[in-house]
């Protein structure tokens, strides 16, 4: 029994230690384009250990299994067996090392299904820019770094295999070791699972590549692969156009059309309202007693009454909001890193003008990639879960959300006022399910952790309030990343499934009142971009809220449907049956052949990022 725990544990860490190995090996090739000094080499290699520990997790488990195997029956077959295992496991690790240096340089992203697109398209294409000494070196080095790896694993197996006494206690044990494989492939226990996303941690994209793995970078694009250059394809490309230039004609950029300030860079705070909808305000027409501080915040504030979530899902809201990039019907954008390093971002057009960008999150950071999203999107600073002591982690997804706010009010208590205002975006998490709060004023569980978040969020306000030359140079934004939880049972193919509150206060904000514009959350880039002067243009699907010469509408996907809802027509399609299961208003149809253009221009940009 001891002999194969030893062995099983040397395997792991040898595994270990040849995908660390790769890590300075990258940097010697690509550190120098951003002056990679000895404390980022160290960085690299902490941030990329759990991808790291994933990847020696897959190639320990086969051995495990033939370690186990073996307490019952053994014999030559054994060493035989391992040593292919070890071959294979090898060529797997360097080949994918070696193609990742070799071809990082021209596509500037880590190992995924591109090359082996192109490959397997047209092999003689593929490899006609490479010169017949490169692929030579290539080989040579896969090569040798094969055989060196197999080499020191093969040297850890015993001159002869110890019998085994207690064969069941034995197995059960070897079971357990196995069972600790699957939690380190899976990334712990936690809600999110393992993916590149978790080695991201600079502003600068080369640092994050070298963290990643390319073993596991290449697994997650293989899974996640997908042809989006030819799904929904409504229309002949030159009528999408055409329907997609009306829906983002040229707008003025007239001092009417912004949003009025009485600061020209206030210091801004977004607030991502988990689950929160128009259905918890009574300002709305919702239920009344729940969100009672948004419903007071209204009535001095600017609220937008016709406003839409793009999708159902957090990490669809989140990329909408901080991108203006609609959700898509069938997957996410968040989970590709090599996509979302490419999307807009208001953080990213905020820093230019000077702003420093800061996220405030009390759960996992990492769940569904979303660190490599908010670190490519520009975000110096970013508070997650990991930042607070485990004894405030009171719930199933991490940091209360009034414990969230008190990290954030110290920060800002300990912070001197620099010259360089603030983008600050604090998303809550309380109002999800388990419903588990600290908080008891109603008995509703679900409407409690919605009052009690409400609760929370009025009670930052009324700091900033409290601090009148603060409060004169903040504008605070409240919106929802999506409907949840409360009503409990409206259909998904319902527009008033997403229907959410955008609400706006704050001493820098010279409005007040209510605006029946429709719109939805992409549009909160262009509207907040605009208030300030700054330029739009690569927000292609965002729109200023206050342009009344801009076209307004609010679009919403859903698995696998769309909707499309203005003043004169309200349109749901069903992509997968291709039938309208909605079609209201003034003016019915109209909207059902921009709505298609409109996810059809999504889907060419999204093939193309």
């Amino acid at each position: 029994m001891k002999q194969r725990f030893i062995l099983l544990s040397g395997i792991y860490s040898a595994f270990i230690l040849a995908c660390v190995v790769q890590k300075p090996l990258f940097l010697a090739v690509y550190g120098g384009r951003v002056g990679a000094g000895s404390a980022d080499w160290w960085r690299v290699v902490w941030h990329g250990l759990p991808l790291d520990s994933s990847v020696a997790g897959y190639l320990t488990a086969l051995p495990a299994l033939l370690l186990i195997f073996s307490i019952w029956r053994t014999g030559r077959w054994l060493r035989t067996s391992l040593r292919v295992c070890f071959s294979l496991a090898a060529f797997i690790l360097v080949s994918t090392f070696v193609v990742n240096i070799a071809l990082y340089g021209y596509w500037g992203f880590p190992l995924d299904t591109t090359p082996l697109f192109y490959f397997f398209s047209s092999p003689r294409d593929a490899l006609a820019s490479v010169s017949v000494w490169a692929a030579l070196g290539g080989i040579a080095a896969i090569l040798f770094g094969t055989i060196l790896l197999c080499v020191v694993l093969s040297s850890l197996l015993p001159q002869s295999w110890q019998p085994v006494r207690h064969r069941w206690r034995a197995t059960f044990l070897l079971l357990l070791l196995a069972a600790a494989l699957f939690i380190s492939i899976r990334g712990g226990v936690t809600v999110s699972t393992m993916n590149t996303g978790r080695a991201y941690f600079s502003e600068k994209p080369v640092l994050n590549h070298a963290a990643v793995n390319p073993v596991l970078s290449l697994l997650e694009s293989l899974s996640k692969e997908a042809d989006f250059a030819s799904q929904y394809r409504f229309l002949e490309p030159d009528e999408a156009d055409r329907l997609f230039g009306e829906l983002t004609a040229e707008v003025t950029q007239a001092d009417s059309a912004r949003l009025p300030l009485t600061v020209e860079r206030p210091d801004i705070y977004l607030v991502v309202l988990e689950s929160f909808s128009s259905h918890l305000m009574a300002t709305l027409g919702g239920k009344a007693d729940v969100a009672v501080c948004l419903d007071s915040i209204a009535a001095d504030g600017l609220l937008f009454t016709n406003f839409y979530a793009n999708s159902f899902r957090t990490d669809r809201g989140l990329v909408a909001v901080l991108s203006g990039y609609p959700a898509q019907p069938t997957t996410s954008v968040m989970k590709y890193p090599r996509k979302t390093q490419g999307l807009p971002s208001i953080a990213r057009a905020l820093r230019a003008a000077g702003y420093r960008a800061h996220y405030y999150y009390g759960g996992d950071a990492d769940f569904t990639n979303m660190r490599s999203y908010l670190v490519s999107s520009g975000f110096q600073r970013i508070v997650s879960d990991h930042d607070f002591p485990l004894s405030a982690r009171l719930s199933k997804w991490g940091v209360p959300d009034h414990l969230l706010f008190e990290r954030l009010k110290e920060d800002l208590a300990v912070e001197s006022r620099r010259a360089e205002p603030t983008f600050t975006v604090v998303q809550t998490s309380s109002s999800h399910e388990p419903f588990d709060v600290p908080y008891h004023r109603l008995r509703d569980m679900r409407l409690n952790a919605f009052a009690y978040t409400d609760s929370v969020v009025g009670g930052f306000v009324r700091t900033l309030r409290g601090q009148a030359a603060r409060w004169a140079r903040s504008l605070v934004v409240l919106v929802p990343d999506h409907l949840g939880a409360y009503p409990e049972h409206i259909d998904n193919l319902s527009p008033e499934r997403y229907r959410i509150p955008l609400l706006l206060t704050g001493g820098a904000l010279d409005a007040h009142g209510r605006n029946a514009t429709y719109g939805s959350q992409t549009d909160i880039a262009a509207t907040l971009l605009a208030a300030l002067g700054l330029p739009h243009a690569d927000f292609a699907f965002s729109k200023n809220l206050l342009d009344t010469s801009a076209p307004h509408y609010a679009f919403f996907t859903v698995p696998d449907a769309f909707g499309m809802v203005t003043a004169e027509n309200t349109v749901v399609y069903d992509n997968k049956a291709a039938c309208v299961r909605l079609d209201s208003g003034a003016a019915p149809g109209r909207n059902l052949p921009y709505g298609k253009a409109l996810l059809q221009k999504l889907y060419d940009d999204l093939a193309h990022r």
